[in-house]
């Protein structure tokens, strides 16, 4: 199968300032907290290219938060809603929000501001600077000018955690089977709410950070979720905050490639998996030294 943990693009839906400042350009965030915008770039990125062109055909899409191998997995037959690759309901979801196309086939917003933001990843991921080519050019489609800009893993830390002023990035998390391990992603006041972080401890406090609706509820039904001992309540609980992630977006889900491993042939009672590798059985595993 494939491996746990995600892929992913998000934009800065922080709205809050700094010492008067506003972190993100006001028109750019106009754009970033805008459903339809979001949502249209979703549908422009061409996630099965990607995995043929980087993975070699060896991956899968994603579009959860949570593991495919977590019994809490929301699939897309069960209604996860999914943003597969179609540039026209991209175009018409924009059209719907106010933007518009010039005679070049610059997308433009209500305003007439040309689109064009930065995306960042860490420069030392060869894999994911691969993505961030394929996205820049998946954007250029549909008129949005992708400015992509990886950097140092240490940089791109900073700008999320400390100075808040960044545009989109591209990363991943770790995943696993339960859902509430990432609770400090989805809290409003976690330390991994980097889509719209609050300040750490000791930082410069931020002036009208807001939370939206939508954010709050995912971050009550996550502590509703870690009190629940219903298994049956509990599955619901996180499927509605699937429901509620796939449908506004905070982080744009990509790809995952498959998990696997090389085993010599010599080594019998293999039952590999994604989660547990080629030793979780290690008690069942056979060395034939002939």
């Amino acid at each position: 199968g494939t491996r746990p943990g995600t892929n992913f693009i998000s934009f800065n839906l922080n709205q809050g300032k700094r010492n008067g400042t506003p972190l993100i350009d006001p028109v750019k965030s106009r754009w970033f907290n805008t459903v339809e915008f979001r949502q249209a770039v979703a549908y422009a990125i061409d996630r099965q290219s990607l995995i043929n062109n980087i993975f070699r055909g060896l991956g899968e899409l994603q579009n959860s938060p949570i593991s495919v191998q977590s019994p809490y997995y929301l699939s897309p037959k069960e209604g996860l809603k999914v943003y597969n690759y179609n540039l026209e309901h991209s175009k018409e979801l924009l059209a719907k929000a106010g933007f518009t196309y010039n005679t070049q086939g610059q997308l433009l917003d209500a305003s007439g501001n040309r689109v064009r933001f930065t995306l960042l990843t860490n420069a030392e991921n060869k894999t994911r600077v691969a993505i961030g080519s394929q996205i820049k050019q998946n954007l250029a489609q549909i008129g949005i000018q992708v400015d992509f800009n990886p950097l140092a893993f240490n940089t791109l830390i900073d700008k999320l955690s400390n100075t808040l002023n960044w545009e989109c990035y591209l990363l991943g998390f770790t995943g696993g089977v339960e859902p509430n391990d990432g609770a400090n992603v989805w809290s409003p006041d976690g330390g991994l709410h980097s889509f719209n972080q609050k300040p750490q401890q000791g930082q410069v406090p931020l002036e009208n950070r807001k939370v939206a609706d939508w954010e709050a509820e995912i971050g009550r039904l996550y502590i509703e979720g870690a009190r629940e001992v219903n298994e049956a309540k509990r599955k619901a609980i996180y499927a509605e905050t699937q429901r509620i992630t796939q449908e506004y977006l905070p982080m744009i889900y990509l790809i995952n490639p498959l998990s696997m491993s090389a085993v010599r042939d010599r080594i019998s009672g293999v039952n590999y998996n994604a989660l547990g590798g080629v030793v979780w059985n290690i008690h069942e595993l056979k060395v034939d030294t002939n």
